[in-house]
């Protein structure tokens, strides 16, 4: 193994058991060092500021998005920042390079009337279906994250109380409300779980809230599999993913009043400037309704 694998290893380690990053952020992490090195051809003590703007003036002329070369210079500060925090080498070199500015997007999100049609859109007495109204409310009534939702045990949801407690970003936990009409939809998706789990007597060492028809936890794939599912049986044909329903969680919150540090406190975001994306949206949102609304924006249309 040479020094270069052995420093990516080790870095990889160190942001799964110190920082609790996510598998995808793990993934990308590991993608993007690969493609630096194999840019590079240099070991990490012999890398200097020229050759990581070199790989980045690379990515854009391949065309990648100004998010993906953000993120690919984001990946670099933090690995050679570690590598120079454990005295690994001497110089950081990527401390000198600059970001590339990122044109931030509205994010996409529901309408109340399409918000309550996808939800609803799972209704028959099945185990699936009742499973995936449950999925859907909780998504709609929490507005947390696919991994968070995933990862999210029985014993982490206290229907009495009306809270479910997650693991976001960090493996920071938090307790998120319960709407009633999830609760409902959460109850009845028990009763058959708890049907399923004995049929198929899995390990009694996981408890999963959500599970597949083989009585195992239930995926990233298969959660946004079944979003994209109901959307297009409700008629909505653009992609619509688990982080839509969190975007519309959010801005309906916030049509209606919310304060923003409530909504970043729900979201789980570490920074009120992420959660700020959507005053952008409640802006737009109040735009639409008066082009649509008032007489005088209609003269010259």
């Amino acid at each position: 193994m040479t020094n270069t694998q052995i420093y990516i290893t080790n870095f990889l380690n160190y942001i799964r058991i110190q920082k609790g990053d996510s598998p995808h952020t793990f993934r990308a992490y590991k993608r993007d060092l690969e493609e630096f090195f194999e840019f590079a051809k240099v070991e990490p003590e012999k890398v200097e500021p020229v050759v990581i703007r070199g790989f980045i003036s690379e990515q854009i002329l391949k065309g990648k998005s100004k998010t993906t070369v953000a993120r690919k210079i984001s990946t670099l500060r933090s690995f050679f920042s570690y590598l120079y925090s454990e005295g690994f080498i001497k110089i950081n070199p990527a401390r000198v390079v600059s970001s590339v500015k990122i044109k931030r997007n509205i994010p996409r999100f529901l309408t109340i009337d399409d918000a309550f049609k996808l939800v609803e859109a799972p209704s028959e007495d099945k185990f699936i279906a009742q499973r995936d109204r449950a999925i859907l409310e909780l998504f709609y009534s929490c507005g947390i994250r696919v991994s968070e939702l995933c990862e999210a045990n029985l014993e982490d949801l206290d229907l009495r109380e009306g809270l479910i407690k997650v693991k976001g970003k960090g493996k920071k936990e938090r307790f998120v409300p319960v709407g009633q009409k999830a609760k409902e939809a959460l109850k009845k998706y028990l009763a058959i779980r708890q049907l399923i789990r004995i049929k198929k007597k899995p390990s009694l060492d996981d408890t999963p809230l959500f599970i597949n028809n083989r009585g195992q936890r239930i995926s990233d794939r298969q959660v946004r599999r079944i979003v994209e599912k109901y959307a297009k049986i409700i008629g909505i044909f653009e992609k619509i993913t688990p982080h839509t329903i969190r975007h519309t969680f959010a801005s309906h919150l916030l049509m209606e009043g919310a304060d923003l540090r409530v909504i970043q406190e729900l979201l789980g975001h570490a920074s009120l400037s992420t959660t700020q994306i959507y005053t952008h949206v409640d802006l737009k949102h109040l735009l639409d309704v008066y082009d649509k609304a008032h007489p005088l924006s209609k003269e010259d249309k």
